[in-house]
């Protein structure tokens, strides 16, 4: 049978997402110590891949198609949707993992919260393309296919495992429990459903604001990559494996997007 009601089709490919998080925190029930650093190199690089193909052929790229359609000027919802998007992370507390001080405002949050807020945070652009590729993909002529919407959940799903993983893993080593650390690893995803869902209502009222939108999600997942991934990925003596997630990454959401879609 055929979906053809936007807000279901973002809530199951968000939902998907969601569960893969769920499935990487589920991981603390099954290692004892942290991820290897070399692993965590790999995971790292390839979520980094993954959002910067995502972020140009997913997100960018339909964001001025749909502007050309709309008759704006192309370039500029998506640039200015773009630096909006890095804008609103930069101005949140966030915490890296690893590190011992938050960045941004100055707040009396525990570490723990921070670093849970801090992925939280990261999530929502995620749930955001993932919920307009789906919106999209049931417009007549769409410039994002259901199977490039599908292969975006995919992509993002696929980055999401190890994400969760490293949310839950951190947190037992500061003194969480096995059960708590999961329920925080699983619940920082559960922003993504919201946020697709939310997104679509916004676009179903406002067509114009499409373009934005995109293009704010692609500036806040750059946003994430270039401050929080690619470094932490080349942390210590494991630069190459972090590299090579990254090409990987990237390559695999590329030829998924452009095959699929």
């Amino acid at each position: 049978m055929e979906i053809t009601n936007p807000y279901l089709l973002a809530a199951l490919g968000t939902g998907f997402t969601f569960l893969m998080t769920t499935l990487g925190a589920a991981m603390v029930f099954f290692f004892r110590k942290d991820i290897k650093a070399n692993v965590q190199s790999i995971f790292l690089g390839f979520a980094a891949g993954v959002m910067i193909a995502a972020s140009v052929w997913s997100l960018l790229i339909p964001a001025m198609e749909q502007a050309e359609e709309l008759g704006m000027i192309p370039w500029l919802p998506a640039a200015g949707g773009f630096i909006l998007g890095g804008i609103f992370l930069f101005g949140l507390d966030h915490l890296h993992p690893g590190s011992e001080k938050p960045e941004g405002p100055t707040s009396s949050l525990k570490r723990t919260t921070l670093l849970v807020f801090a992925v939280t945070l990261h999530n929502i652009p995620e749930g955001m393309a993932v919920g307009l590729a789906f919106a999209m993909s049931l417009q007549t002529g769409a410039s994002v296919t259901l199977a490039a919407a599908i292969s975006l959940a995919l992509g993002i799903g696929l980055q999401n495992f190890p994400e969760g993983a490293a949310i839950s893993l951190p947190l037992k080593k500061e003194g969480c429990s096995n059960g708590k650390a999961f329920l925080y690893g699983s619940l920082s995803g559960i922003v993504e459903p919201i946020a697709g869902i939310a997104t679509v209502a916004i676009v179903q009222g406002a067509t114009l604001v499409m373009p934005w939108l995109l293009s704010f999600a692609a500036g806040a997942m750059l946003y994430v990559v270039v401050e929080e991934l690619i470094p932490q990925a080349h942390l210590g003596e494991h630069t190459h494996a972090g590299t090579a997630g990254v090409m990987f990454g990237f390559l695999l959401m590329m030829v998924m997007d452009v095959a699929l879609g």
